[in-house]
């Protein structure tokens, strides 16, 4: 959920005289290739005379059916959220509690086709949940959630220890832990970490985060490594000239990660391609470094709509008439609730995307015809430079999800190497005309169809027509 949604609903359910409360909530369906998750988009509040609260609560069937309509009215799943104002950390259920959810599972699969959800908030903040699936005839066992995550200027995650159990410090991971401790180590390494793009940037995101002790790390390329990579790639030798980038990068990965378990799953797709769009819904956090406007265009509809955190970033140089360097700039952010999206930031053009699909991006005659300053042109690129900009989004990363002195924001920021200064950071929200905000927590009912297949690539000598 948003932080706003959250926000409301403490107010609502966490009561001065220490009862426990009641509402209802819209959810809809952001379905990863392993896993499920239900997007909270806004409450159902009680009126006069809906619920009862006397000690423990309870709802009155004709609030029920009021929500009801009302997720049916949206084409949403329908939630009951409640509170344990006693508890502490991740709550279990009482008999009433079960028979609340349970019972009314098969009034609202009819009404939504799609599965109660239950969520308990402790009295301390934490939250726990739960899907009520219905598996046979009038059967609906529960199914307890791994996590659950708030997102908003900072992502706070909740964790099942049963299902998301807190990974142990191995002795290598000695002066990491000591930066931030034992609890704020386990919560950061449970977070699965995608990077989509495994070019110079990405390769060093991606030991980056197995070096600190991340125990999931998803790549997603669908390109192989080229004699002209081995300038930038930190993961490349000679020898993998002409593997796939996943594949090198995964293999390099292994034997450098220091949790005692680390799963490197390499996805040789593009990101808007559907199964490898299905995985990066399975991510907590997804780094972009991808320079095509597909990708990011994908990547920012994920960061709206599905409630993953983008960090991005993005690297220009440019030389003089003489041939000589004149500008090296590189730049980090993170698009999330909250903040400018990647189109309002002018990290893409959404004109382009379409030209990407219909292949025009990979056709040489095309990207000739542009002009000698379009992005789409610059290719140039340093090992120091793609260094320094994966240092920026690993900051960025971390600032989002440690929060430093409750400071999760450091703003999109741009440092100039030519004149060796950083701009000062921008804050903000997206344009009132942007679409992104209007699509938040609509997961797979967003409308928005990103995917699609690869273009194939054309040669040299083929004519546009062709």
């Amino acid at each position: 959920m948003t932080e706003a949604v959250e926000a409301a609903a403490r107010a609502h359910l966490l009561r001065l005289d220490h009862q426990e409360d009641l509402c209802f909530a819209l959810w809809y369906p952001s379905r990863g290739a392993s896993r499920s998750t239900a997007l909270i988009e806004r409450l159902v509040l009680p009126r006069p005379k809906e619920r009862n609260v006397h000690g423990n609560a309870s709802f009155d069937p004709a609030f029920l059916e009021r929500a009801l309509a009302e997720a049916a009215a949206a084409g949403a799943g329908l939630a009951l959220l409640h509170s344990h104002p006693l508890g502490r950390g991740w709550q279990g259920m009482s008999p009433d509690d079960i028979a609340a959810e349970q019972g009314n599972a098969g009034a609202v699969l009819g009404a939504t086709n799609l599965p109660f959800v239950g969520l308990t908030l402790a009295g301390d903040g934490a939250w726990s949940a739960r899907f009520w699936e219905r598996t046979a005839p009038r059967t609906y066992p529960g199914q307890w959630c791994g996590t659950v995550r708030v997102m908003g200027d900072r992502l706070a995650m909740h964790y099942m220890d049963r299902l998301a159990p807190p990974p142990l410090s191995t002795k290598a991971q000695v002066r990491t832990v000591s930066a931030w401790g034992d609890e704020c180590q386990a919560d950061l390494t449970r977070l699965r970490i995608g990077v989509i793009g495994n070019g110079s940037v990405g390769g060093f995101i991606a030991e980056s985060a197995v070096r600190t002790g991340f125990e999931d790390v998803t790549l997603i390329d669908f390109d192989r490594v080229e004699e002209l990579n081995l300038d930038r790639l930190n993961y490349a030798t000679r020898t993998a000239i002409g593997h796939l980038k996943v594949d090198a990068l995964a293999e390099y990965l292994r034997p450098r990660a220091t949790a005692a378990r680390c799963q490197i799953d390499p996805v040789a797709m593009a990101v808007y391609e559907e199964a490898a769009f299905r995985k990066a819904l399975d991510c907590d956090v997804l780094f972009s470094c991808v320079d095509r406007p597909w990708g990011r265009h994908v990547l920012n509809l994920i960061a709206y709509a599905h409630l993953i955190p983008v960090i991005d970033g993005g690297i220009r140089v440019r030389r003089n008439r003489l041939g000589k360097l004149a500008a090296a700039d590189w730049r980090a952010h993170t698009a999330t609730i909250g903040r400018p999206c990647l189109q309002c930031l002018g990290q893409y053009d959404p004109g382009l995307v379409q030209t990407e699909r219909e292949g025009n991006l990979d056709d040489p005659r095309y990207i000739e015809g542009l002009p000698d300053d379009h992005p789409l042109k610059a290719r140039e690129n340093v090992f120091a430079f793609s260094m320094a900009c994966a240092s920026q989004q690993m900051l960025q990363m971390l600032a989002l999800t440690i929060a430093p002195l409750d400071q999760p924001n450091p703003g999109a920021q741009l440092y100039h190497f030519v004149g060796g200064f950083m701009e000062k950071p921008v804050f903000g929200h997206c344009g009132s005309e942007c679409l992104f905000p209007s699509l938040i927590a609509r997961g797979d009912a967003c409308g928005v169809t990103v995917t699609g297949k690869r273009p194939l690539p054309r040669a040299a000598d083929q004519s546009v027509a062709a």
